[in-house]
């Protein structure tokens, strides 16, 4: 047993980073509702990808347990403030949602130093997201065009975290290299 093949769960924890994300930007942009965007924040967004971070962490891997984990919890969290919204439970204004996404942008700049240790893939997926981070905290503190802007760069981030998880799987499956991920931008050690 000490021989067997462990799944990556990285590749579950992506997809629904990527899925998740990319249906919220659809949202953004005007083009679909919320409906979907909630069910799959909770399900893939949210507990799938704790499930995976939790996979990671029995695998060893500190940076995919935080990220999996902390963003599965960012899309029950969000989630969250939607039907308090919705059922007038706890209704949150712009800036409270703000708030939040100012402390979700410095997690996420401290990830993409991590990042940076990891592969090009995972530095300009984690960059791409802080970029769209800062344009949704400049759309909910009286700049609300950007939230619009930051639907569309966003939509570049899923699509980035798509193309690690494609990465994980088409290696596997193929037994060699189909898409690569790049060298990290800085060394261990």
């Amino acid at each position: 047993m000490e021989n067997q093949k462990h799944a990556n769960p990285a590749a579950v924890g992506l997809a629904g980073f990527g899925l998740t994300t990319l249906l919220l930007q659809f949202h953004n942009i005007g083009i679909m509702g919320l409906g979907p965007v909630l069910a799959m924040g909770f399900i893939f967004g949210g507990l799938a990808q704790m499930i995976a971070g939790f996979q990671e962490q029995k695998m060893g891997n500190n940076f995919g347990y935080s990220a999996f984990v902390s963003f599965g919890a960012f899309w029950i969290g969000l989630g969250i403030i939607w039907l308090s919204k919705i059922y007038n439970w706890y209704p949150s204004s712009a800036t409270d949602v703000g708030y939040y996404l100012i402390a979700w942008t410095g997690y996420t700049f401290i990830m993409t130093i991590a990042a940076m240790y990891v592969h090009r893939a995972m530095f300009i997926t984690f960059l791409l997201l802080l970029i769209g981070f800062i344009l949704l905290d400049l759309g909910h503190f009286g700049m609300p065009e950007m939230n619009k802007v930051a639907g569309y760069e966003l939509i570049a981030c899923a699509l980035s975290a798509w193309y690690m998880m494609a990465g994980i799987i088409l290696n596997d499956v193929a037994g060699k290299k189909i898409l690569g991920m790049g060298a990290p931008l800085l060394k261990k050690g």
